[in-house]
């Protein structure tokens, strides 16, 4: 037996003069993925404060429509997006990860949206960026760049979505102009117009209104007044 604990007495005391330098390595290697992270990320961010200067407005084309933000600095864009999920979780792990199409067509459908921060490469999701493009088409000046991302930054956190009223262009656009506009619902709003605001749809209105007044037979004063005056509303509006 005198032998047999010996050679335990051996293995315990090698395992445990071993496991502390095992332990020092492991931790070595840790730090030096940690800093080669922090070394890469500062690389990037010190990459895109050479692309952009802090307050610029920051334009990404997506397949519908076009997307905007705010950038301040260090490869952080704050822009607004429509999502669903701080409404059904209180998880800041899951709110902060990147935004699904579902999360922001149930966005939109709850008008409900967040000012949040995410890296560029997560806001440009694979496009080209554009920088300051509404410069040239505002007619107000922008304001200094301080400014414009201190603006953003006060506005990070849930906000009422809204497509047409309040989207991220409206964001973007009080940021950096001071002013609450979008010009793609302007844009939008212009086509429902021609599309449904015309002579060719008043003149359809009035034949199927008095078409449909005479295949339901129900010819009176207020039914015959309301197949003229919707037509007539949509002709003068046209």
């Amino acid at each position: 037996m005198f032998p047999l604990q010996l050679l335990a007495l051996f293995f315990i005391s090698s395992a445990t003069l071993e496991a502390p330098e095992e332990e020092k390595k492991k931790k070595e290697q840790e730090e030096k993925k940690k800093k080669d992270e922090m070394g890469r990320q500062e690389e990037t961010q010190s990459q895109y404060d050479l692309m952009f200067r802090r307050g610029d407005l920051l334009e990404v084309p997506r397949t519908l429509f076009t997307h905007f933000g705010i950038y301040l600095g260090g490869g952080r864009v704050a822009h607004f997006i429509p999502d669903i999920m701080p409404i059904i979780s209180n998880d800041p792990f899951r709110i902060k990860q990147m935004v699904t199409n579902t999360r922001l067509i149930l966005g939109v459908i709850t008008k409900c949206g967040s000012v949040r921060l995410d890296s560029v490469e997560d806001f440009a999701y694979g496009s080209d960026i554009l920088v300051n493009p509404m410069d040239k088409m505002c007619s107000r000046a922008a304001l200094q760049g301080d400014e414009v991302a201190r603006r953003a930054e006060k506005l990070l956190g849930d906000v009422a979505y809204s497509l047409l009223w309040y989207n991220c262009e409206h964001f973007v656009m009080y940021c950096r102009y001071g002013t609450v506009m979008s010009f793609q619902t302007f844009q939008f709003c212009k086509t429902v117009r021609k599309l449904l605001l015309s002579r060719r749809v008043a003149k359809v209105t009035a034949v199927l209104g008095a078409c449909f007044l005479v295949y339901l037979r129900a010819v009176n004063t207020w039914s015959a007044l309301l197949a003229v005056l919707l037509p007539f509303l949509v002709w003068m509006a046209a």
